[in-house]
């Protein structure tokens, strides 16, 4: 292999299955370690945001920081940076290369290999602390197989069901198993079924609970906010989602958890959250008319969404382009989003997992669907020069238009 599109056909040619069997015999026979020092992140929501703050405070104090996240938009080489700088190819593909035989061997899937190599990778450069997102769960991801110094768990709901249970109780025991002995686990809002399962796990491991500490006092400002996080007084971010101001909250909770070990500047910790770019987040992508990006992509993110778009839209009409993914609760999304909005069209997207006509039927007596996206955006951007655009219903969609967005693919010929 030498081409990013070399690897790609590669990754995308393992096997895509959640278990660990294989994973684990694979990592037995290597003989495999990691012992860096990192916050290990799981949840249904939020993941992201609480990881893309933690990289950028840190990194912007001085350290050399290492973060791992997924999906990826573009490239694979996206999930794995060391202060904000994405792993090179020949980096990758060398590792990749090393351990072709065996990846082979025990069948591994895109992203056990996908999560080797960012472990190796990270190994190899010696880094000061590194932030690592789960995939879908937590006790069986393969993230999880090192002992971190802190766990995150932001938020939990029903998602995944297949693979993680179909109960919240259920649920949230898979999330807890990222929970090590001794270890710091920083909680977001959870419901109490969920809440108690995370408790007991703790107890079991002799771990110390730290629920977040919310932010207090939000006002709007510009197209974004201003809020507190004590002890952090009128902190900024130029975000209109009130959930980026939760998850802004258990970034720094955990922050405040690791300070002597890690210790950051309150001046670093402003600057940072004014400069925090996250695409597909309540984005603003146009003013004439204004136009919001976001990715949510379940019911749970969804009514957050919901939440912060009342906060916003007063008496001004809301028109949805929602595109999502096959495996989505849609119906609950749609139930979230009518209470915004009386113009919801539905469309697709270019993606082995994005819904078709098709698979809309149930609901496309209710709405309109239109099946070139690019046309649909274009025509609502002329026709309510005066109302809000709302595109949300994946991640993957929204950073798609959010990267067209950026290319001038909707300004005016």
């Amino acid at each position: 292999m030498k081409t990013l599109d070399e690897l790609k056909e590669y990754l995308s040619g393992l096997r895509n299955e959640y278990q660990r069997d294989n994973f684990d015999s694979f990592l037995h026979k290597i003989k495999f370690s990691f012992d860096l020092p990192f916050i290990h992140i799981s949840g249904t929501n939020g993941k992201g945001t609480v990881g893309q703050v933690l990289s950028d405070i840190y990194s912007n104090q001085g350290y050399k920081v290492g973060y791992y996240s997924s999906p990826y938009y573009l490239s694979p080489l996206e999930m794995i940076r060391i202060n904000g700088n994405n792993i090179p190819l020949e980096e990758f593909i060398s590792i990749v290369e090393e351990y072709d035989k065996n990846i082979k061997k025990y069948d591994l899937s895109e992203f056990e290999v996908e999560t080797f190599v960012m472990y190796q990778y990270f190994k190899k450069l010696h880094l000061d602390i590194c932030i690592v997102e789960c995939g879908m769960g937590g006790e069986d991801d393969a993230t999880n197989i090192a002992d971190s110094i802190l766990s995150i768990i932001t938020s939990i709901s029903l998602e995944h069901t297949e693979y993680l249970g179909s109960s919240l109780t259920e649920i949230a025991q898979a999330k807890a198993g990222i929970i090590k002995e001794d270890n710091i686990v920083v909680i977001g809002p959870l419901e109490n079924d969920a809440l108690e399962v995370i408790k007991e796990v703790a107890r079991e491991n002799n771990a110390k609970i730290v629920q977040n500490t919310s932010y207090l006092f939000e006002k709007l400002v510009d197209n974004g906010y201003d809020f507190t996080v004590k002890p952090y007084e009128h902190l900024k971010i130029k975000f209109l989602s009130l959930f980026t101001l939760l998850d802004v909250s258990i970034a720094l909770t955990a922050i405040e958890q690791l300070k002597d070990r890690y210790p950051v500047s309150e001046d670093n910790i402003r600057k940072s959250l004014l400069e925090l770019k996250m695409p597909s987040r309540m984005e603003v992508v146009s003013n004439n008319p204004l136009v919001i990006i976001d990715g949510a992509h379940n019911p749970h993110a969804m009514a957050a969404l919901r939440e912060s778009l009342e906060k916003i839209i007063g008496d001004k009409p809301l028109h949805v382009i929602f595109s999502s993914f096959k495996d989505k609760n849609i119906e609950r999304m749609f139930a979230e989003l009518s209470f915004v909005s009386k113009d919801i069209t539905l469309t697709t997207f270019k993606h082995n997992r994005a819904r078709k006509k098709d698979e809309y039927f149930l609901f496309l007596d209710e709405y309109n669907y239109e099946e070139d996206y690019i046309k649909l955006i274009k025509d609502k951007m002329n026709e309510y020069q005066n109302d809000i655009i709302l595109i949300t219903g994946s991640l993957a969609f929204g950073l798609h238009v959010s990267d067209l967005f950026k290319k001038g693919a909707f300004k005016d010929e």
